[in-house]
């Protein structure tokens, strides 16, 4: 794969003088008209060591206006961000639509390194590569531009330009032992990038193998292909809004029609016995019970670094809060925070829609609970059209792939759909109207909602079945009584923390 990158293309001096003016000029009309648009441009640099990544990256923002360009190059992971998955930090300085974002050693370089030093199998290799691509296939179908470059040298190129800087005072601060090592491994780390680049090259986000020996021709090759490549994005969003709308106004037709209405019709909610009581006496001697032993798990949980994720989610009235006071009242003040989502602020609509998520995951030990969250996109964002049926449908296996990042790094996540009929819900919304410190907390978007009733229920029913996994399942609570509900969210915390501290 890499030969063609070994031959010691150069670009003269002329041509190179040539090509520059209008190149950078390009450049910048089409950064002028990404601003406008709703999508970022995410441009990885990777390679072997002295192939110009830097120095590209440099010319770059000078040749670009610097102000709407997001440069962040990686280290090895610092203790905090070693105890979230490791996808946080990328998820975190992700740039917002409109801006492009270079990442110098990103996502692939701790995998290639951990399989050549042999820290990894093959097939964890493999798998990592695997989650590389889902996170990839998430931005890109999202409507991200992704262009990854492998900056390329030749074992015998490479050594030239060490000793080269080496021998140079000014520039001997480039050159470090491990690079020297890296040297020493040059075949071992061409056979990790080449399995890598040809496990992760897609349409959507294809590798370009950039010969990096002649500074001249890396730079206008990484250059022009940047620029083709936010022309082709926004040739992509050129597409009359009428032919958008056309689009989906067919996808709602159709077979798909025909199960929506079977959807309506039955769901697994169906399934749950609403009518299941406990007294207040029964409820208070185990509230006790279990308040003293959830906070002892806890205790545990944060000594040995092990988080825990609550995921909330329920009819309006439905008794999401006080399930969540009930657990919360368990637990150190200092061990939890609660995440209240709502509608997402501009900032949040800048970004994929998981990333106001993954900002939140907490340090190692803590309890992060979510009063609603990212089901949003394939709840309330599917039926008041949001979201198109494409990304809704896509967001399925979005989700999926994310909490099995949770859980594969440690964290144990649990989610639970509140329950109640829809004459539970009415009375409820009547004790809120008529009680005057409960006004606040009815709405008439509440009431708006309740008119889509059906909607919102095939909706969850096809949740429910689409993403409760064998490593994150749905815990469906009862809820019409809320002395029930909350016994049985506060046994269930218990009890599957309980069993993942015995791990």
């Amino acid at each position: 794969m890499f030969e063609a990158a070994e031959v010691g293309r150069k670009l003269a001096k002329s041509d190179y003088k040539a090509a520059v003016p209008q190149l950078r000029s390009e450049l910048l009309t089409v950064q002028e008209e990404l601003r406008q648009s709703d999508f970022p441009v995410i441009v990885l640099f990777a390679g072997v060591d002295t192939a110009g990544k830097g120095e590209t990256v440099n010319l770059l923002n000078e040749w670009m206006d610097p102000h709407w360009i997001l440069t962040r190059g990686y280290i090895d992971p610092s203790s905090e961000e070693r105890e979230r998955p490791r996808l946080w930090r990328y998820w975190r300085d992700l740039p917002p639509r409109g801006r492009i974002a270079m990442f110098l050693s990103a996502w692939y370089s701790s995998p290639i390194r951990d399989r050549v030093a042999g820290r990894i199998t093959v097939e964890e290799f493999d798998s990592a590569l695997d989650q590389v691509a889902a996170f990839e296939r998430a931005l890109t179908d999202d409507g991200a531009v992704v262009v990854k470059f492998w900056m390329h040298l030749s074992k015998a190129a490479q050594k030239k330009r060490l000793k080269a800087f080496e021998e140079d005072p000014l520039q001997r601060w480039r050159v470090t032992k491990q690079q020297w090592t890296h040297w020493k491994m040059f075949h071992k780390f061409v056979s990790a990038a080449d399995r890598a680049i040809r496990r992760t090259s897609t349409d959507a986000a294809p590798w370009h193998i950039v010969e990096g020996e002649d500074e001249r021709y890396r730079t206008v090759v990484v250059a022009t292909e940047l620029r083709d490549a936010i022309r082709r994005g926004l040739e992509r969003r050129a597409a009359p809004p009428e032919r958008r709308a056309a689009r989906r106004k067919a996808s709602a037709n159709g077979p798909a029609k025909v199960l929506g209405r079977v959807d309506r019709e039955f769901n697994v909610l169906d399934n749950l016995d609403l009518t299941q009581k406990l007294s207040d006496d029964a409820f208070a001697k185990s509230f006790a019970e279990l308040q003293g032993r959830l906070n002892l798990l806890q205790r545990r949980a944060g000594k040995r670094g092990v988080s825990t994720i609550l995921v909330f989610e329920g009819w309006d009235a439905a008794g999401k809060g006080g399930a969540i006071r009930r657990v919360t009242g368990s637990l150190d003040a200092r061990d939890y925070q609660v995440i209240p989502i709502a509608a997402p602020t501009d900032e949040e609509r800048a970004h994929h829609y998981l990333w106001r998520f993954w900002r939140h995951l907490s340090r190692a030990g803590r309890i992060t609970i979510f009063d609603r969250s990212w089901y949003g996109r394939v709840l309330v964002e599917r039926v008041e059209g949001f979201a198109t049926q494409a990304e809704y449908m896509r967001g399925y296996g979005e989700i999926d792939h994310f909490e099995e990042q949770l859980v594969t790094h440690g964290i144990l996540l649990l989610k639970f759909w509140i329950h109640i009929s829809k004459d539970e819900q009415l009375r409820r919304f009547r004790d809120r109207s008529e009680t005057s410190y409960k006004r606040w907390k009815i709405t008439d978007e509440d009431w708006r909602n309740r008119k889509r009733w059906p909607d919102y229920t095939a909706a969850v029913n096809e949740m429910v079945e689409r993403t409760s996994t064998k490593i994150a399942p749905w815990t469906l609570v009862e809820g019409n009584d809320k002395n029930f509900a909350r016994i049985k969210v506060l046994e269930t915390v218990a009890d599957r923390l309980s069993e993942r501290l015995k791990k």
